[in-house]
């Protein structure tokens, strides 16, 4: 099995060589003595402090069964825009996504890839709802925010997931590159559209308890980007429901 991790990346110089290094050690360390392999897949979503030139070859990174594939774009279009764009170049049997800073650890790849390797779904979405300390070191107000999103998000879209926003996910080869080419969101709610591009396709949907391993203070505004975040999760319900049109 070919195993495709995508790192969307925006000014992560500080964190790039050394993810990097930790990825290639887990890596090798799991292909060692099977049939398996990966590939690295660096997205630099038009990064202006040098991210992309401080990723660090296959040969200068020591990789034995897998490749450093790096990919950018000359401006920044948003998170959603450099995880589709991985995933689309990815030639791997299973596709995920994780963050640049591997905020769930390395532990959760492994798991993931052996729980894919068994069957039963065809996408495997990370939820920090289901791990006792995934919201850990999440203020209360946030975690009641993600609460009431993630209740309202089911409501509208018919979906029945603890957590949306995880950047966490794991898709079979097929399903991946189905889903992703008719992805348009560049923004926060891509993972939302994944969902229900997942759904219209019929895949069987898994969720994983994750924890948040490194973590970042959040950057969401919780009046003005909870008044985006509803606007958004009608806008995109109403461009995948059309799609069948």
């Amino acid at each position: 099995m070919k195993i495709s991790i995508c790192i969307p990346m925006y000014n992560e110089i500080t964190t790039v060589a050394a993810t990097a290094a930790e990825l290639v050690r887990v890596m090798d360390g799991y292909c060692d003595g099977s049939e398996d392999s990966y590939e690295l897949i660096f997205s630099d979503d038009g990064s202006a402090d040098g991210t992309y030139e401080a990723i660090p070859t296959t040969e200068n990174v020591g990789a034995k069964y897998g490749t450093v594939v790096p990919i950018r774009t000359s401006a920044n279009y948003g998170k959603g825009a450099a995880v589709r764009r991985a995933a689309i170049a990815s030639t791997g049997d299973v596709v995920m996504y994780t963050d640049c800073d591997l905020a769930y650890g390395t532990d959760s790849i492994i798991e993931a890839v052996n729980i894919m390797k068994k069957g039963g779904c065809d996408m495997l979405a990370g939820s920090r709802a289901a791990h006792p300390d995934g919201y850990k070191n999440y203020t209360k107000m946030r975690k009641l925010a993600s609460k009431v999103y993630i209740r309202v998000l089911n409501i509208i879209t018919g979906l029945n997931v603890t957590d949306s926003q995880c950047g966490f996910k794991v898709f079979r080869r097929e399903l991946a590159h189905r889903i992703f080419p008719l992805a348009e969101t560049n923004g926060w709610a891509f993972d939302l559209e994944l969902f229900l591009l997942a759904k219209r396709e019929g895949a069987k949907v898994r969720e994983m308890p994750v924890c948040v391993i490194n973590h970042r203070e959040s950057r969401i505004n919780m009046l003005s980007d909870s008044i985006k975040m509803l606007r958004e999760i009608f806008i995109i319900k109403n461009r995948v429901k059309n799609l069948d049109r």
